[in-house]
């Protein structure tokens, strides 16, 4: 991931005038979404998923 040079896998699903982003660790299998507005941008909600992502992967390690 981004800290930790990691790659993610990023799937972005245009529902009406929100899109679902799902993030998936492909170390660990861990998958997480999020939804939000169309309009917050590709990268926003991407930043968005991946930090979701890094949270429940520190949950799993005990860090949180």
């Amino acid at each position: 991931m981004a800290e930790t040079g990691q790659n993610v896998i990023l799937e972005f699903q245009t529902i009406g005038n929100s899109v679902k982003v799902t993030a998936i660790d492909p170390v660990t299998l861990v998958e997480v979404s999020v939804v939000g507005s169309a309009s917050a941008g590709e990268r926003a909600l991407g930043r968005l998923a991946v930090r979701k992502l890094e949270y429940m992967l520190a949950k799993r390690r005990g860090a949180t």
